[in-house]
Protein backbone atom coordinates (compact mmCIF):
# COMPACT_ATOMS: atom_id res chain seq x y z
CA UNK A 1 0.00 0.00 0.00
CA UNK A 2 1.70 3.14 -0.98
CA UNK A 3 0.77 6.19 1.04
CA UNK A 4 2.57 8.79 -1.18
CA UNK A 5 3.87 8.95 -4.58
CA UNK A 6 5.28 12.11 -5.54
CA UNK A 7 3.40 13.57 -2.13
CA UNK A 8 0.15 12.57 -3.34
CA UNK A 9 -2.29 10.60 -0.86
CA UNK A 10 -3.69 7.45 -2.63
CA UNK A 11 -5.25 5.11 -0.65
CA UNK A 12 -6.05 1.82 -1.77
CA UNK A 13 -8.50 -0.76 -0.48
CA UNK A 14 -7.42 -3.77 0.47
CA UNK A 15 -10.28 -5.55 0.77
CA UNK A 16 -12.82 -5.96 -2.39
CA UNK A 17 -16.35 -7.01 -1.76
CA UNK A 18 -16.27 -10.97 -2.77
CA UNK A 19 -12.74 -11.19 -0.80
CA UNK A 20 -14.24 -9.46 2.28
CA UNK A 21 -17.50 -12.24 1.98
CA UNK A 22 -14.50 -14.66 1.57
CA UNK A 23 -13.17 -13.51 5.14
CA UNK A 24 -16.22 -13.38 6.68
CA UNK A 25 -16.74 -17.31 6.60
CA UNK A 26 -13.70 -17.20 9.21
CA UNK A 27 -14.53 -14.07 11.10
CA UNK A 28 -16.11 -16.25 13.88
CA UNK A 29 -12.92 -17.96 14.37
CA UNK A 30 -11.01 -14.60 15.64
CA UNK A 31 -11.07 -12.52 18.84
CA UNK A 32 -13.90 -9.67 17.77
CA UNK A 33 -12.27 -6.38 18.42
CA UNK A 34 -14.77 -3.07 18.94
CA UNK A 35 -13.82 0.08 17.93
CA UNK A 36 -12.65 1.15 21.36
CA UNK A 37 -10.43 -2.22 21.59
CA UNK A 38 -8.70 -0.99 18.49
CA UNK A 39 -8.09 2.48 19.21
CA UNK A 40 -6.17 1.41 22.41
CA UNK A 41 -3.84 -0.79 20.62
CA UNK A 42 -0.04 0.98 21.10
CA UNK A 43 0.60 0.67 16.72
CA UNK A 44 -2.45 2.50 16.20
CA UNK A 45 -2.07 5.36 18.28
CA UNK A 46 1.31 5.39 16.90
CA UNK A 47 0.07 5.76 13.33
CA UNK A 48 -2.70 7.79 14.21
CA UNK A 49 -0.35 10.54 15.95
CA UNK A 50 1.85 9.89 12.52
CA UNK A 51 -1.25 11.66 10.79
CA UNK A 52 -1.96 13.95 13.06
CA UNK A 53 1.59 15.29 13.30
CA UNK A 54 1.49 15.46 9.08
CA UNK A 55 -2.11 17.32 9.15
CA UNK A 56 -0.45 19.95 11.22
CA UNK A 57 2.33 19.81 9.05
CA UNK A 58 0.42 20.24 5.53
CA UNK A 59 -1.67 23.05 7.43
CA UNK A 60 1.37 25.18 8.54
CA UNK A 61 3.07 24.64 4.60
CA UNK A 62 -0.26 25.72 3.05
CA UNK A 63 -0.24 28.67 4.88
CA UNK A 64 2.94 29.61 3.44
CA UNK A 65 3.59 31.92 0.90
CA UNK A 66 6.81 29.69 -1.19
CA UNK A 67 4.93 27.08 -2.66
CA UNK A 68 3.86 27.01 -6.23
CA UNK A 69 0.49 25.92 -7.91
CA UNK A 70 1.19 22.02 -8.22
CA UNK A 71 2.65 21.78 -4.58
CA UNK A 72 -0.64 23.98 -2.86
CA UNK A 73 -2.93 21.52 -5.01
CA UNK A 74 -1.47 18.17 -3.77
CA UNK A 75 -0.91 19.51 -0.17
CA UNK A 76 -4.85 20.68 -0.41
CA UNK A 77 -5.53 17.41 -1.55
CA UNK A 78 -3.87 16.27 1.80
CA UNK A 79 -5.22 18.22 4.10
CA UNK A 80 -8.78 17.45 2.70
CA UNK A 81 -7.93 13.45 3.31
CA UNK A 82 -6.34 14.35 6.69
CA UNK A 83 -8.61 16.87 7.99
CA UNK A 84 -11.55 14.79 9.07
CA UNK A 85 -8.99 11.86 10.51
CA UNK A 86 -7.24 14.60 13.01
CA UNK A 87 -10.17 15.89 14.05
CA UNK A 88 -11.81 12.72 15.22
CA UNK A 89 -8.55 12.15 16.55
CA UNK A 90 -8.56 15.15 18.74
CA UNK A 91 -12.34 14.79 20.05
CA UNK A 92 -11.57 11.10 21.18
CA UNK A 93 -8.00 12.70 22.97
CA UNK A 94 -10.53 15.45 24.56
CA UNK A 95 -13.00 12.93 25.79
CA UNK A 96 -10.53 10.42 26.98
CA UNK A 97 -9.30 13.57 28.71
CA UNK A 98 -12.59 14.69 29.96
CA UNK A 99 -13.17 10.68 31.29
CA UNK A 100 -10.12 10.71 33.46
CA UNK A 101 -11.02 14.41 35.09
CA UNK A 102 -14.68 12.79 35.89
CA UNK A 103 -12.90 9.68 37.28
CA UNK A 104 -10.24 11.47 39.59
CA UNK A 105 -14.17 13.83 40.71
CA UNK A 106 -16.03 10.13 41.14
CA UNK A 107 -13.02 9.11 43.62
CA UNK A 108 -13.19 12.23 45.66
CA UNK A 109 -17.24 12.52 46.16
CA UNK A 110 -17.20 8.87 46.82
CA UNK A 111 -13.78 9.25 50.01
CA UNK A 112 -17.08 12.55 50.76
CA UNK A 113 -19.78 10.09 50.66
CA UNK A 114 -21.49 12.89 48.40
CA UNK A 115 -23.96 9.91 46.87
CA UNK A 116 -26.00 12.64 44.40
CA UNK A 117 -22.92 14.47 43.02
CA UNK A 118 -21.38 10.74 42.86
CA UNK A 119 -24.39 9.90 40.60
CA UNK A 120 -24.58 12.50 38.71
CA UNK A 121 -20.55 12.20 37.76
CA UNK A 122 -20.87 9.01 36.66
CA UNK A 123 -23.91 9.23 34.82
CA UNK A 124 -21.74 12.07 33.10
CA UNK A 125 -18.74 9.69 32.40
CA UNK A 126 -21.03 6.98 31.46
CA UNK A 127 -22.53 9.68 28.64
CA UNK A 128 -18.80 10.36 27.72
CA UNK A 129 -17.46 7.00 27.01
CA UNK A 130 -20.59 5.99 24.70
CA UNK A 131 -18.84 9.10 22.73
CA UNK A 132 -16.08 8.24 22.83
CA UNK A 133 -17.40 4.56 21.18
CA UNK A 134 -18.55 6.40 18.66
CA UNK A 135 -15.97 8.71 18.10
CA UNK A 136 -13.48 5.63 17.40
CA UNK A 137 -15.84 3.67 14.99
CA UNK A 138 -16.11 7.16 13.11
CA UNK A 139 -12.54 7.36 13.25
CA UNK A 140 -11.67 3.59 11.60
CA UNK A 141 -14.81 4.34 9.30
CA UNK A 142 -12.56 7.38 7.85
CA UNK A 143 -9.42 5.88 7.95
CA UNK A 144 -10.52 2.63 6.05
CA UNK A 145 -10.93 2.82 2.43
CA UNK A 146 -14.37 3.04 1.22
CA UNK A 147 -15.40 0.21 -0.87
CA UNK A 148 -16.48 0.50 -4.47
CA UNK A 149 -20.20 -0.24 -4.50
CA UNK A 150 -21.14 0.81 -0.93
CA UNK A 151 -23.40 3.62 -2.76
CA UNK A 152 -24.84 1.77 -5.13
CA UNK A 153 -28.14 0.02 -5.77
CA UNK A 154 -28.79 -3.57 -5.25
CA UNK A 155 -30.64 -6.07 -6.70
CA UNK A 156 -31.90 -8.90 -4.13
CA UNK A 157 -32.69 -12.38 -5.23
CA UNK A 158 -34.54 -14.75 -2.52
CA UNK A 159 -34.86 -18.98 -3.00
CA UNK A 160 -36.37 -21.37 -1.20
CA UNK A 161 -34.04 -23.95 -0.16
CA UNK A 162 -34.38 -27.80 -2.68
CA UNK A 163 -33.23 -30.06 -0.63
CA UNK A 164 -34.38 -29.67 3.06
CA UNK A 165 -37.67 -28.22 4.82
CA UNK A 166 -40.06 -28.68 1.92
CA UNK A 167 -43.00 -26.41 2.60
CA UNK A 168 -41.18 -24.73 5.59
CA UNK A 169 -38.28 -23.59 3.16
CA UNK A 170 -41.56 -21.76 0.92
CA UNK A 171 -43.04 -19.70 3.49
CA UNK A 172 -39.81 -18.48 5.47
CA UNK A 173 -38.98 -17.38 2.02
CA UNK A 174 -41.88 -15.45 2.00
CA UNK A 175 -41.54 -14.14 5.31
CA UNK A 176 -38.14 -12.98 4.49
CA UNK A 177 -39.19 -11.77 1.11
CA UNK A 178 -41.56 -9.18 3.29
CA UNK A 179 -38.88 -8.64 6.05
CA UNK A 180 -36.42 -6.88 3.28
CA UNK A 181 -39.28 -5.18 1.92
CA UNK A 182 -40.29 -3.78 5.54
CA UNK A 183 -36.91 -2.77 5.73
CA UNK A 184 -36.34 -0.75 2.70
CA UNK A 185 -39.78 0.62 3.36
CA UNK A 186 -38.29 1.78 7.13
CA UNK A 187 -35.28 2.97 5.53
CA UNK A 188 -36.75 5.19 3.12
CA UNK A 189 -35.44 3.24 -0.12
CA UNK A 190 -37.39 2.24 -3.20
CA UNK A 191 -38.25 -1.10 -3.18
CA UNK A 192 -39.48 -2.30 -6.74
CA UNK A 193 -40.43 -6.05 -7.46
CA UNK A 194 -39.03 -7.82 -10.28
CA UNK A 195 -39.69 -11.41 -10.03
CA UNK A 196 -42.41 -13.32 -7.59
CA UNK A 197 -42.83 -16.93 -7.97
CA UNK A 198 -45.40 -17.87 -5.47
CA UNK A 199 -45.39 -21.52 -4.27
CA UNK A 200 -48.74 -23.44 -4.60
CA UNK A 201 -48.79 -23.85 -0.66
CA UNK A 202 -49.05 -19.70 -0.17
CA UNK A 203 -45.24 -19.73 0.13
CA UNK A 204 -42.71 -18.61 -2.50
CA UNK A 205 -40.46 -19.98 -4.59
CA UNK A 206 -38.24 -17.45 -5.83
CA UNK A 207 -38.57 -13.64 -6.19
CA UNK A 208 -36.28 -10.21 -6.80
CA UNK A 209 -36.38 -6.76 -6.26
CA UNK A 210 -34.61 -3.40 -7.14
CA UNK A 211 -33.78 -1.78 -4.28
CA UNK A 212 -32.37 1.93 -4.50
CA UNK A 213 -31.70 4.24 -1.90
CA UNK A 214 -29.07 6.07 0.38
CA UNK A 215 -25.82 3.42 0.73
CA UNK A 216 -28.84 0.82 -0.23
CA UNK A 217 -25.51 -1.62 -0.45
CA UNK A 218 -23.71 -1.07 2.50
CA UNK A 219 -26.37 -1.92 4.53
CA UNK A 220 -27.34 -5.02 2.64
CA UNK A 221 -24.12 -6.80 1.48
CA UNK A 222 -23.74 -8.97 4.41
CA UNK A 223 -27.66 -10.31 4.23
CA UNK A 224 -25.92 -12.61 1.10
CA UNK A 225 -26.14 -16.28 2.00
CA UNK A 226 -27.94 -19.24 3.53
CA UNK A 227 -30.69 -18.37 6.58
CA UNK A 228 -31.52 -21.14 8.14
CA UNK A 229 -35.09 -21.63 9.97
CA UNK A 230 -36.04 -23.93 12.77
CA UNK A 231 -39.87 -23.42 13.91
CA UNK A 232 -42.96 -25.94 14.21
CA UNK A 233 -45.07 -25.82 11.22
CA UNK A 234 -48.74 -24.08 12.25
CA UNK A 235 -50.64 -26.70 9.82
CA UNK A 236 -49.94 -30.43 9.35
CA UNK A 237 -49.11 -33.51 11.53
CA UNK A 238 -46.06 -32.09 12.18
CA UNK A 239 -48.09 -28.92 13.99
CA UNK A 240 -49.88 -31.51 16.35
CA UNK A 241 -46.93 -33.85 16.85
CA UNK A 242 -44.83 -30.08 17.97
CA UNK A 243 -41.93 -31.66 16.02
CA UNK A 244 -39.43 -28.85 15.07
CA UNK A 245 -38.49 -28.47 11.26
CA UNK A 246 -35.37 -27.35 9.98
CA UNK A 247 -35.18 -25.48 6.47
CA UNK A 248 -33.19 -23.07 4.24
CA UNK A 249 -33.56 -20.27 2.14
CA UNK A 250 -30.97 -18.26 0.37
CA UNK A 251 -30.38 -14.44 -0.04
CA UNK A 252 -28.24 -12.74 -3.09
CA UNK A 253 -26.77 -9.36 -3.20
CA UNK A 254 -26.37 -7.99 -6.15
CA UNK A 255 -24.57 -4.52 -6.34
CA UNK A 256 -26.46 -2.42 -9.31
CA UNK A 257 -24.04 0.69 -9.96
CA UNK A 258 -26.20 3.55 -11.82
CA UNK A 259 -24.28 3.37 -14.79
CA UNK A 260 -23.91 0.14 -15.97
CA UNK A 261 -22.63 0.18 -19.83
CA UNK A 262 -22.85 -3.60 -20.98
CA UNK A 263 -23.81 -3.69 -24.76
CA UNK A 264 -25.72 -6.78 -25.71
CA UNK A 265 -26.20 -7.89 -28.99
CA UNK A 266 -30.04 -8.65 -30.10
CA UNK A 267 -28.98 -11.73 -31.67
CA UNK A 268 -27.25 -13.55 -28.59
CA UNK A 269 -31.03 -12.83 -26.37
CA UNK A 270 -34.07 -15.22 -26.32
CA UNK A 271 -36.94 -13.19 -25.48
CA UNK A 272 -40.41 -15.17 -24.13
CA UNK A 273 -43.17 -13.80 -23.23
CA UNK A 274 -46.35 -16.10 -20.35
CA UNK A 275 -49.01 -14.94 -18.63
CA UNK A 276 -47.92 -13.30 -15.45
CA UNK A 277 -47.86 -15.46 -11.99
CA UNK A 278 -49.18 -14.54 -8.82
CA UNK A 279 -49.98 -11.14 -7.39
CA UNK A 280 -50.68 -8.53 -9.41
CA UNK A 281 -54.55 -7.90 -10.14
CA UNK A 282 -56.93 -8.44 -12.69
CA UNK A 283 -54.57 -9.04 -15.21
CA UNK A 284 -52.69 -11.53 -14.29
CA UNK A 285 -53.22 -15.05 -16.23
CA UNK A 286 -55.18 -13.04 -19.03
CA UNK A 287 -52.37 -11.58 -20.63
CA UNK A 288 -48.69 -12.73 -21.79
CA UNK A 289 -47.51 -9.26 -20.25
CA UNK A 290 -44.11 -11.36 -18.63
CA UNK A 291 -41.06 -11.60 -20.17
CA UNK A 292 -37.95 -13.53 -19.80
CA UNK A 293 -35.05 -13.09 -21.70
CA UNK A 294 -32.11 -15.44 -21.78
CA UNK A 295 -28.48 -14.40 -22.80
CA UNK A 296 -27.43 -17.35 -25.02
CA UNK A 297 -23.49 -17.10 -24.78
CA UNK A 298 -23.88 -17.37 -20.77
CA UNK A 299 -26.75 -19.07 -20.37
CA UNK A 300 -27.91 -16.00 -17.69
CA UNK A 301 -31.90 -15.98 -17.46
CA UNK A 302 -33.80 -12.92 -16.13
CA UNK A 303 -37.67 -12.42 -15.44
CA UNK A 304 -40.08 -10.31 -14.79
CA UNK A 305 -43.76 -10.11 -14.86
CA UNK A 306 -44.88 -6.84 -11.93
CA UNK A 307 -45.61 -4.66 -14.55
CA UNK A 308 -49.11 -4.57 -16.77
CA UNK A 309 -47.18 -3.61 -19.66
CA UNK A 310 -45.06 -6.08 -21.50
CA UNK A 311 -43.47 -3.40 -23.02
CA UNK A 312 -42.12 -2.04 -19.31
CA UNK A 313 -41.49 -5.46 -18.43
CA UNK A 314 -38.76 -6.14 -21.55
CA UNK A 315 -37.06 -3.29 -20.83
CA UNK A 316 -36.68 -4.01 -16.91
CA UNK A 317 -35.69 -7.34 -17.67
CA UNK A 318 -33.09 -5.88 -20.14
CA UNK A 319 -31.35 -4.14 -17.57
CA UNK A 320 -31.08 -6.51 -14.85
CA UNK A 321 -29.89 -8.63 -17.60
CA UNK A 322 -27.15 -6.01 -17.99
CA UNK A 323 -26.51 -5.57 -14.42
CA UNK A 324 -26.01 -9.16 -13.74
CA UNK A 325 -23.90 -9.31 -16.99
CA UNK A 326 -21.99 -6.56 -15.25
CA UNK A 327 -21.39 -8.56 -12.47
CA UNK A 328 -19.99 -11.48 -14.35
CA UNK A 329 -17.43 -8.82 -15.78
CA UNK A 330 -16.53 -7.42 -12.27
CA UNK A 331 -16.29 -11.11 -10.22
CA UNK A 332 -14.03 -11.89 -13.65
CA UNK A 333 -11.59 -9.16 -12.59
CA UNK A 334 -11.05 -10.55 -8.58
CA UNK A 335 -8.85 -12.88 -7.89
CA UNK A 336 -10.60 -15.12 -5.69
CA UNK A 337 -11.47 -18.88 -6.75
CA UNK A 338 -15.50 -17.95 -6.49
CA UNK A 339 -17.36 -15.26 -7.43
CA UNK A 340 -19.29 -13.00 -4.91
CA UNK A 341 -22.74 -14.97 -6.44
CA UNK A 342 -21.60 -18.53 -5.48
CA UNK A 343 -20.41 -17.51 -1.95
CA UNK A 344 -23.27 -16.12 -1.38
CA UNK A 345 -25.65 -18.81 -2.87
CA UNK A 346 -23.51 -21.93 -1.80
CA UNK A 347 -24.87 -25.01 -1.56
CA UNK A 348 -27.85 -23.96 0.20
CA UNK A 349 -26.44 -26.15 2.86
CA UNK A 350 -27.44 -25.99 6.24
CA UNK A 351 -23.58 -26.19 7.37
CA UNK A 352 -23.53 -22.99 5.04
CA UNK A 353 -25.53 -20.82 7.23
CA UNK A 354 -25.04 -17.68 8.21
CA UNK A 355 -27.86 -17.12 10.35
CA UNK A 356 -30.40 -19.37 11.94
CA UNK A 357 -33.98 -18.31 12.76
CA UNK A 358 -35.30 -20.51 15.62
CA UNK A 359 -39.40 -19.75 16.39
CA UNK A 360 -39.10 -22.32 19.22
CA UNK A 361 -36.79 -20.19 21.37
CA UNK A 362 -37.66 -16.92 20.00
CA UNK A 363 -34.40 -16.55 19.01
CA UNK A 364 -31.86 -15.48 15.68
CA UNK A 365 -28.05 -16.19 16.18
CA UNK A 366 -25.98 -14.71 13.65
CA UNK A 367 -22.92 -17.03 13.32
CA UNK A 368 -20.56 -14.89 12.05
CA UNK A 369 -20.59 -12.71 14.67
CA UNK A 370 -21.65 -15.06 17.46
CA UNK A 371 -24.23 -12.95 18.36
CA UNK A 372 -27.89 -13.47 19.67
CA UNK A 373 -31.14 -11.13 18.97
CA UNK A 374 -33.90 -12.11 20.93
CA UNK A 375 -38.24 -11.33 19.63
CA UNK A 376 -37.89 -13.07 16.03
CA UNK A 377 -41.29 -10.93 15.40
CA UNK A 378 -39.80 -7.77 15.53
CA UNK A 379 -36.97 -8.87 13.45
CA UNK A 380 -39.43 -9.95 11.03
CA UNK A 381 -41.25 -6.75 11.01
CA UNK A 382 -37.95 -5.55 9.14
CA UNK A 383 -38.07 -2.40 10.97
CA UNK A 384 -35.54 -1.28 14.32
CA UNK A 385 -35.10 -5.09 15.40
CA UNK A 386 -33.35 -5.57 12.13
CA UNK A 387 -31.57 -2.67 11.67
CA UNK A 388 -29.73 -3.25 15.37
CA UNK A 389 -28.57 -6.35 13.95
CA UNK A 390 -27.29 -5.35 10.72
CA UNK A 391 -25.38 -2.48 11.84
CA UNK A 392 -23.95 -5.04 14.48
CA UNK A 393 -23.00 -7.31 11.63
CA UNK A 394 -21.59 -3.86 9.71
CA UNK A 395 -19.80 -2.53 12.83
CA UNK A 396 -18.08 -5.94 12.93
CA UNK A 397 -16.99 -6.21 9.23
CA UNK A 398 -15.83 -2.52 9.63
CA UNK A 399 -13.62 -3.09 12.83
CA UNK A 400 -12.00 -6.54 11.00
CA UNK A 401 -11.07 -4.27 7.95
CA UNK A 402 -9.63 -1.87 9.74
CA UNK A 403 -7.62 -4.36 11.86
CA UNK A 404 -6.58 -5.99 9.06
CA UNK A 405 -5.85 -2.82 7.20
CA UNK A 406 -3.48 -1.06 9.82
CA UNK A 407 -1.69 -4.59 10.25
CA UNK A 408 -1.26 -4.88 6.45
CA UNK A 409 0.08 -0.85 6.39
CA UNK A 410 2.40 -1.29 9.20
CA UNK A 411 4.06 -4.57 7.37
CA UNK A 412 4.24 -2.55 4.22
CA UNK A 413 6.15 -0.31 6.00
CA UNK A 414 8.64 -2.46 7.83
CA UNK A 415 6.58 -3.40 10.80
CA UNK A 416 7.18 0.32 12.71
CA UNK A 417 5.11 3.92 12.78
Amino acid sequence: VALHSGGVWRPKSLLDTAGFILSFKSWHRKKHQDSRALWKREAVQKYLETLNKEYQQVSHRLNTDSINDLEQRTLRRRHADLSPIAAAFQEIREAEREVQELEAMCRELDSRDEKQLLELALEEKETVDKNINTLCRKLFQLLVPKEKYDGSQVLLEVTAGRTTGGDICQQFTKEMFEMYQSYADYKRWTFHVVNYTPAEIGGLHHAAAHISGDEVYRHLKYEGGTHRVQRIPETGLSSRMQRIHTGTMSVIVLPQPQEVDVKVDPKDLRIDTFRARGAGGQHVNTTDSAVRIVHLPTGLAVECQQERSQQINKEIALRTLRAKLYQQIMEKQLSQEQSARKLQLGTRAQSERIRTYNFTQDRVTDHRISYDARNIKEILSGKEALDKLINRVLEFAEMEAATEYLEHLQASEGGSW
